[in-house]
């Protein structure tokens, strides 16, 4: 049975599509015939500096009925930022998740790292405000998140409202779509 909630999030992704030429992706299915973003999943990956709250998020998605793809790592070793950021965009861009969240000491450099990713869209997020914005605005299917900046409860605030905001679509995807448009430029080229 389908939700409300997951109805109106299909019957918006058919709008976007007809109406603004988005790209149809064929998505990875799950043995049940149903694609991760139906089933709400969502890649979580961090270096050692987000370790602990990759960890809180973890819990905290699955309790609020999120599938979680957990890319690691899985210790407080030190770990290079750059191959947890690219194994969350990759699951991303695969469509293996429907969108990724990757924590790391101050967010930046794996949000560097996630935009090399054909396909994705990282935001760093730092209050209520970003996320939304990233959400509405440019479509934002990653996000990243500073550990040693936010505390627990301001990280679970940007991470609900980041999950639960729909692209606005309109005048915003003419802008996504020409971020898309750039990023083929460069596939195409090889530069």
């Amino acid at each position: 049975m389908i939700s409300d909630a997951e109805l109106k999030a299909l019957v918006n992704k058919v709008v976007r599509r007809t109406m603004h030429g988005e790209e149809v992706r064929t998505e990875t299915a799950s043995p049940q015939g149903i694609s991760p973003c139906d089933m709400k999943t969502v890649a979580l990956g961090a270096d050692h500096g987000g370790f602990k709250m990759k960890e809180m998020l973890k819990a905290h998605l699955t309790e609020a009925g999120f599938g979680v793809v957990d890319c690691g790592t899985h210790s407080v070793q030190s770990v290079d930022y750059p191959d947890l950021a690219f194994a969350v965009a990759e699951k991303v861009s695969q469509g293996e998740a429907c969108r990724g969240i990757v924590v790391d000491g101050a967010g930046i450099g794996s949000c560097m790292t996630a935009n090399k990713v054909p396909g994705v869209r990282a935001a760093m997020c730092y209050d209520y405000a970003t996320a939304v914005n990233s959400r509405e605005h440019n479509n934002a299917n990653v996000l990243t998140l500073g550990a040693g900046l936010l505390g627990d409860n301001l990280v679970k605030q940007i991470v609900d409202i980041w999950l639960a905001t729909e692209f606005g679509g309109g005048r915003h995807g003419k802008r996504v779509d020409k971020i898309t448009a750039i990023e083929k430029k460069y596939l195409k080229t090889g530069n």
